[in-house]
């Protein structure tokens, strides 16, 4: 295909993407960002090193090979972080603006807490999380307000709005992937919108799938969003779905505000970081959980509880990512349109041949702070398996398109039908040699001086046996399966497509509006309880440290109590203490009678076995 039909055929799918209100970074294209930023080098045990300042740098330098050893690091600088009086300065204009234009479009309101919708240990482990940013590495705090500043500049120079795209179409199996990248100067999701970090760059990315027909014509036929940590069928909905949002043939996309994770639809998102450390303990907790849901009866008005990967985790530290969609909306027919498209076919040399970050490389350990890579590499300088893998990566790598389905389907069946037509025979013929055999073997039956020759007979026997039956188990489910697929065929032929829902293992909902509807005195209680809980435990330690066991039961009670009336949740915690005292109880009486109760129940099983035992005569 030629430049200008990759070009049209991106266009007419171009995404609509909405923001949320605050939301300060927007995308650009690469060439105004690299000639505002300087690039560096941090080798190993050395100080990092300023090889082109800015204002010198341009695409094709940036592109230019360069050697480098092990544990090397090429990173852009886009901003400086601002001096006191600047940001001070700053800091009073936009305190001014805001007191001026209290309902302006662009000023973020923060949710309700995302502590108050987790327990006690989230929230400590939050508070741990935010301690860890003072001893790893992290973007300075002013940094986000310097990147402000430089791109309020860039967008009074020339305000655009673009994107990147790419046409895939080798090796996908019939699909056409179309492939689009933004680009953002900064993400400060931490500072601007209470989230995990903040780091200069951002690159995020959608598919949109389409089937291509004998004729050239395409039909859409699936969408991938890049979402924090989701991947392979989680990303992936199906063009039907009502899910997925369009403006005629344009899907859209919630951006979360400042992170600029891509959403289906608009809502404020529980977002978790889970602590890898902790995983043994967390499958232990999971195991747990699951023997005490079958040996107690449950609520039937409580919704099931999630296993597996979405069972509930005490041990994830919670954000929330805004993605209301209440800001400014790019795209077609929005408030703002896209001013250009950057064609990665082919792919450019900048993208190619630069392998380092695109921001500042803060050090960060967990590379939370540090900037991303480009589009072909992570961090590490690794290809990403979204450039390479475009059908694994949304979990479409075993899916065909539509107008292909009934083809691979009758390929398979006729596979299946000569493995069952290949069973059946096999059997057939084993079963004659297997009565072959029991005739023999009956022939041999009762002759001394056949002995082993009878014994050499039973075992050909049972191993044959054996062998008939493992295959008409194999037969069985052969026909099992091709009975499926008969049925699938039809399904197809009459135009059904199945569930657009049933890929789907872990989707991601916002919040609804019952988690929203928190009182205001709970998110303090929530924001304050870890450091009061902590504190008590230092005054019960200074102070009473000879009653410190019971100081502590009384602290952890009072707190929970507190806890469970704010969520509503009194009646289960009563309940819930109920079985756990009378689990106590029952440990007790056994400790304290325990031979009495094993004498008592050998009676009543001896007893019960005489019984038994009479009823025959």
């Amino acid at each position: 295909m030629s430049t200008a039909q990759d070009r049209a055929l991106l266009r007419r799918f171009e995404p609509v993407i909405r923001y949320t209100r605050g939301e300060r970074f927007f995308p650009m294209d690469v060439d105004t960002y690299v000639r505002a930023c300087s690039l560096w080098v941090q080798r190993p045990d050395k100080e990092v090193t300023c090889l082109i300042p800015d204002d010198e740098l341009t695409l094709d330098e940036l592109a230019r090979p360069r050697a480098s050893g092990f544990g090397t690091v090429y990173f852009l600088k886009f901003i400086e972080p601002l001096d006191i009086p600047q940001l001070a300065v700053h800091n009073l204009q936009t305190m001014g603006r805001e007191l001026i234009r209290r309902d302006s479009e662009n000023v973020f309101r923060a949710g309700r807490g995302r502590l108050a919708r987790v327990g006690y240990v989230p929230r400590f482990l939050d508070a741990l999380f935010s301690l860890s940013l003072l001893a790893r590495g992290r973007v300075p705090g002013d940094t986000a307000t310097a990147a402000v500043i430089e791109y309020q500049r860039i967008l009074a120079a020339q305000e655009r709005y673009c994107y990147y795209g790419r046409v895939v179409r080798d090796g996908l199996n019939g699909w056409v992937a179309l492939q689009y990248w933004f680009f953002y100067p900064f993400n400060n999701w931490r500072s601007g919108f209470f989230g995990v970090n903040d780091h200069e760059a951002d690159w995020e990315m959608i598919y949109v799938y389409l089937s291509e027909s004998d004729d050239g014509d395409v039909c859409p036929e699936w969408v991938a969003y890049a979402s924090h940590d989701f991947s392979g069928d989680d990303l992936r909905r199906r063009w039907d779905d009502p899910e997925l949002e369009k403006v005629g043939e344009h899907p859209v996309i919630y951006a979360g505000a400042g992170s600029h994770a891509s959403y289906y639809t608009r809502g404020e998102y529980m977002t978790e970081i889970e602590l890898s450390y902790l995983a043994p303990l967390i499958r232990l907790l999971n195991r747990l959980r699951q023997v005490w849901q079958r040996a107690v009866p449950q609520d039937q008005n409580q919704p099931e509880q999630p296993t597996g990967r979405n069972a509930p985790n005490i041990f994830r530290v919670p954000f929330v990512d805004y993605a209301r969609g209440d800001g400014l909306s790019i795209g077609p027919g929005q408030t703002r349109e896209w001013d250009d498209l950057g064609l990665l076919n082919p792919t450019p040399a900048w993208a190619t041949n630069y392998r380092g970050l695109w921001g500042l490389y803060a050090r960060d350990p967990v590379s939370g702070e540090n900037a991303p890579a480009g589009p072909l590499y992570n961090r590490d300088g690794t290809e990403r398996r979204s450039w390479c893998d475009p059908l694994g990566w949304a979990g479409l790598d075993k899916q065909p398109p539509p107008d292909e389905i009934r083809d691979r389907l009758q390929e398979r069946q006729a596979d299946m039908r000569a493995r069952c037509a290949e069973l059946t025979a096999t059997i057939a013929q084993k079963s004659q040699e297997l009565v072959g055999l029991g005739v023999e073997s009956a022939a041999t039956q009762g002759r001394p001086h056949l002995e082993k020759a009878h014994a050499a007979y039973r075992k050909q026997i049972t191993t044959l046996s054996n062998e008939v039956e493992e295959l008409r188990t194999q037969l069985a489910s052969c026909e099992a399966l091709l009975e499926a697929m008969d049925l699938y065929d039809e399904q197809i032929m009459a135009g059904e497509r199945g569930p657009a829902r049933a890929h789907i293992r872990r989707a991601h909902h916002p919040a609804s509006d019952d988690d929203l509807r928190l009182r205001r005195f709970a998110e303090m209680w929530a924001a304050i309880s870890v450091a009061l809980m902590t504190l008590g435990f230092v005054v019960l330690v200074a102070f009473f440290r000879g009653h410190l066991v019971f100081g502590l039961a009384a602290i952890m009670s009072l707190f929970i109590f507190i806890e469970s009336g704010f969520r509503g949740q009194l009646s289960r915690l009563v309940a819930s203490v109920t079985i756990g005292l009378a689990v106590v109880s029952a440990l007790v009486l056994l400790f304290e009678f325990f031979w009495l109760i094993v004498v008592l129940v050998v009676l009543i099983a001896g007893s019960y076995i005489m019984w038994n035992n009479l009823r025959e005569l």
